[in-house]
């Protein structure tokens, strides 16, 4: 389909750099302060990978990481340009020598023409946002932080670690830097449902945030949430109320705001439920007939509150 009635990353990128530009996803070795000083073990459904490759435990330096997927990358895609993404745990939680030392690393390689840092609210700090803008001028750079929801009856739930105020807080201060915000959320939530998933795109909506991903809330081996799925006090959403719901999220959300993720990104080996989350184009494509079918679009029902 080629217009799915929301503003796609990749549409973003091919015009911000006039050519293709593929991700490169990173494990700098660092972990999440949820499970390193509170000692609480994470949030339900983060196995011991942090979401991420679990390359540095495979003994892989950022380094070789960088080069092993661009040479795969420019071989499939014939891509010449890539976005260095820090994925795995919490990538500002190190002191800002460290982290500038791991930053570093892409400066060695011009392919690289963004940076996208992914990390918690909870980790961010004037010195650290600086760092990170330092890479601004020569490269388009992102921060991702995951807020999940705007209730904070849910995060209390999933063992998220921090508050809703704590998002917002880290939002506002990082808007006075020359950094891109991505917000991550998650649809299917244990307690959740629509009311709860527009207070959510509502607040993303409201805040200066560019971009956002919306995942899918899936059930990997080794979690609570897996603990929760087998003992049946949690139920994931089937795809076609997954299709709704996020069409509901996305026609809040401004028309200008770059969604770069519409669904999850589960490890086939990890995986216990729902299936379908493996078949990520019949995904989208549910989500994107979903839209067509109901005559809607990406900021239909948006209104800023101009108050905040």
């Amino acid at each position: 389909m080629s217009d799915p009635g929301y503003f796609t990353f990749n549409s973003f990128l091919r015009k911000h750099f006039k050519m293709r530009v593929q991700k490169i996803t990173l494990d700098a070795g660092l972990t999440c302060p949820h499970r390193d000083i509170n000692k609480k073990g994470g949030c339900i459904y983060c196995n011991e990978y942090g979401a991420g490759t679990g390359a540095s435990i495979r003994g892989l330096n950022i380094k070789e990481q960088i080069e092993t997927q661009m040479e795969a990358m420019t071989r499939r895609y014939k891509a010449k340009a890539f976005i260095a993404y820090f994925q795995s745990y919490s990538n500002t939680y190190a002191p800002t020598e460290r982290l500038k030392d791991i930053y570093d690393t892409i400066l060695g390689y011009p392919q690289i023409v963004g940076l996208s840092i992914g990390t918690r609210p909870d980790c961010i700090d004037e010195q650290k946002l600086s760092l990170i803008e330092s890479y601004a001028d020569k490269r388009l750079t992102w921060i991702e932080y995951g807020l999940q929801s705007a209730s904070d009856e849910t995060l209390k739930r999933i063992n998220r670690g921090h508050d809703v105020q704590t998002f917002v807080d880290a939002v506002r201060l990082t808007s006075h830097y020359n950094i891109r915000i991505c917000a991550h959320i998650i649809i299917g939530l244990p307690g959740e449902g629509l009311p709860q998933y527009l207070d959510t795109a509502r607040l993303v909506a409201e805040l200066p945030i560019t971009d956002i991903k919306i995942h899918l809330m899936y059930v990997v081996k080794e979690t609570t949430l897996a603990d929760m799925y087998y003992k049946g006090q949690y139920r994931p959403l089937g795809l076609d109320e997954y299709a709704a719901a996020v069409t509901q999220v996305l026609v809040h959300l401004p028309p200008d705001m770059v969604v770069q993720r519409i669904t999850g990104d589960p490890h086939p080996h990890e995986l216990i439920a729902p299936k379908w989350a493996l078949e990520k184009t019949a995904v989208r494509n549910s989500i994107h007939k979903f839209m067509e079918r109901n005559n809607l679009r990406q900021g239909v029902l948006f209104q800023r509150d101009e108050t905040l």
